[in-house]
């Protein structure tokens, strides 16, 4: 959940190094850290600062030089944020110096060995342990050194070590925490994303987990962490520099939101086969014979992916008429779960990198299950460790909290339920009345945008609220449950997200004018359901948002969006309360981009 940049060649490196944490600072923003070398010099140099890169900026000085360094931005683990906290960092005589992703499980026990060795600690952090480890490592180079500390730990990893007796390559090794290499000319690049690279490079090599590389400028070789060469294919990264730019909008987040009919389009680019009524998903590896002995779908996910999980499972029951359901991946890996040949799982990922579905994939091929992957970065350890999948082309997501990605999900859902329905049982009329409407998605979204200044309005007034209550029915739920999560995560308001039909059997007891109830409310066979539970709140003087096809007479204020067909109609209900969080956030001062204590890839436990 930390950024990790580094550089060899013949540049000065501290700008460069900067500039690679200010793309990933979304990783991670307690604190930061650089170190550089030079071949010229026989010590390394450092400065490191809590809070943002910015503040890291203003402390570095005029005097900075060297062409070989490593930096880091930090979300906390071990030990507070803090200037002694944050990466990079040194062994005692100052030769070595290490940049750490992860969580290094014995920490505390290698610490309190170390001690009684003599070493002295200057951090709470578990990264400092490895430092020590390599310093103290007596082999004669330094991919020996590094080997040798790496066998002492368990955890994970993705790790850069700099040391002044090596001064022309930097050693890097993965196991559990993404390392991507960047491939320039006469220099190289690694990073933890591959966003501190395309504005140098979009030529790339992703380590696998186990994997460990020597990058100097004009060269780099990958070996196993038992020292076994292994071969290396760059590919090339689809994502422009200017992607990861805010591209005239004051967040991140505003602009992402903008984005998603371009991003829905490009979802459904090239798959639509209006022939048959259905789609082509080539990358599921699973042919027509395969899917029909499909009995049973699991979809893992955490987060805003496990609540598109939730959608997606809905879209396949309904259209596919195959039982599924969606758990959270973090878990499902702790409760050893029965592991079924007839069952497909998938696992949801924006990142592919997300340690909790990833633990969980891994552990579902050691039981010889099948897995999908649908994730939004190609070449990400999801999509190679998984049997195939979908990528669902949102395009970068800087901003901490998922919204393009989450819509397109979705639509990525649709598409693999409409697959396996035409494959089983759906009709041809059924199969072009979804395609039909999935074609209408990108301009829906698009009028849902318009009337942001309304919605603006809505979060001004609500903005004052402690807590909020959000309620849905059937495919309402989840996109209730998504709608809660984007509140509390950038405006810091308390919101709780119920089945409206449970509101009876218990949640009643909270409304009150204090507490607004956001209800989510489609022109479907459940319509008047809902509006007995609207019914309900109003009798308790409660205030309502609805969200609806039509005018809610019961609520205090009604948001109409398009009407879609009634499977993809949570897609364009999530668009305006993506809004709504937003501008709720922005009413209240909030770091909309980077909120309190998260960070945008988890790739720890």
């Amino acid at each position: 959940m930390c950024g990790i940049v580094g550089y060899i060649g013949k540049r000065d490196v501290a700008p460069l190094l900067l500039e690679g944490l200010q793309r990933l600072e979304y990783r991670g923003y307690d604190s930061a850290g650089v170190v550089v070398n030079s071949p010229k010099s026989s010590a390394l140099k450092m400065v490191k600062a809590k809070g943002r890169v910015r503040d890291l900026e203003a402390r570095v000085p005029k005097r900075f030089a060297g062409t070989t360094g490593i930096a880091h931005t930090r979300w906390a683990t071990h030990g507070a944020p803090s200037d002694e906290n944050a990466h990079p960092h040194m062994d005692a005589e100052g030769k070595v110096a290490v940049v750490h992703n992860g969580i290094i499980d014995n920490a505390s026990d290698l610490r309190t060995k170390l001690t009684a060795e003599g070493v002295e600690f200057l951090s709470e952090t578990d990264t400092e342990v490895l430092t020590h480890l390599i310093s103290r490592n007596d082999a004669d180079t330094l991919e020996e050194k590094v080997r040798g500390a790496l066998k002492q730990i368990e955890g994970t990893y993705g790790v850069a070590v700099l040391h002044a007796d090596f001064p022309d390559r930097i050693v890097v090794a993965r196991n559990g925490s993404p390392v991507v290499l960047g491939i320039g000319e006469k220099e190289m690049f690694v990073a933890s994303d591959v966003a501190a690279l395309v504005s140098h490079t979009r030529q790339i090599v992703t380590l696998d987990d186990g994997e460990m590389a020597t990058i100097k400028a004009d060269d780099f070789r990958t070996y196993t962490t038992s020292g076994t060469r292994t071969t290396a294919e760059p590919t090339t990264v689809e994502w422009e520099a200017e992607s990861y730019d805010m591209g005239g909008h004051d967040t991140y987040m505003h602009k992402e939101i903008s984005e998603q009919p371009d991003a829905v389009d490009r979802v459904l680019r090239g798959r639509i086969d209006d022939r048959f009524s259905t789609v082509h998903l080539g990358g599921l590896n699973l042919d027509a014979r395969e899917a029909r002995t499909i009995r049973r779908i699991k979809i893992l996910g955490c987060g805003t992916s496990y609540h598109a999980g939730l959608i997606g499972a809905g879209l396949i029951e309904s259209l596919a008429r195959i039982p599924a359901d969606a758990e959270p991946a973090s878990e499902f890996r702790y409760r050893n779960p029965v592991v079924d040949p007839d069952t497909l799982y998938v696992a949801v990922s924006q990142s592919g990198e997300t340690y909790d579905v990833l633990a969980a994939v891994q552990e579902l091929k050691r039981k010889g299950a099948r897995v999908l992957g649908v994730v939004n970065v190609v070449g990400s350890a999801i999509a190679r460790e998984a049997d195939g999948g979908m990528y669902v082309h949102a395009g970068p997501e800087v901003c901490v909290v998922s919204t393009k990605c989450f819509t397109n999900t979705v639509v990525a859902f649709a598409l693999l339920a409409l697959h396996l329905g035409r494959i089983r049982d759906l009709s041809v009329s059924d199969g072009k009345r979804i395609i039909e409407g999935l074609r209408k998605l990108p301009e829906q979204i698009q009028q849902i945008l318009e009337s942001e200044a309304d919605i603006k309005k809505l979060a001004d007034d609500y903005a004052d609220a402690k807590s909020m209550m959000f309620i849905g029915r059937v495919r309402g739920y989840p996109v209730a449950l998504e709608a809660s999560l984007k509140l509390k995560e950038i405006s810091y308001i308390h919101a709780e997200a119920y089945p409206a039909s449970e509101l009876k059997h218990g949640p009643l007891a909270l409304i009150e004018p204090a507490l607004p109830t956001v209800a989510i409310v489609p022109d479907d066979d459940l319509l008047e359901k809902n509006r007995a539970a609207l019914e309900e709140i109003k009798a308790r003087s409660g205030r309502i948002l609805a969200v609806a096809h039509q005018e809610q007479e019961k609520a205090d204020h009604t948001v109409v969006v398009p009407k879609n067909e009634p499977e993809l109609d949570p897609i364009l209900m999530g668009i305006p309360l993506q809004l709504l969080a937003y501008h709720t956030a922005l009413s209240l001062g909030r770091d909309i981009d980077k909120p309190r204590n998260l960070a945008k890839s988890v790739t720890v436990e």
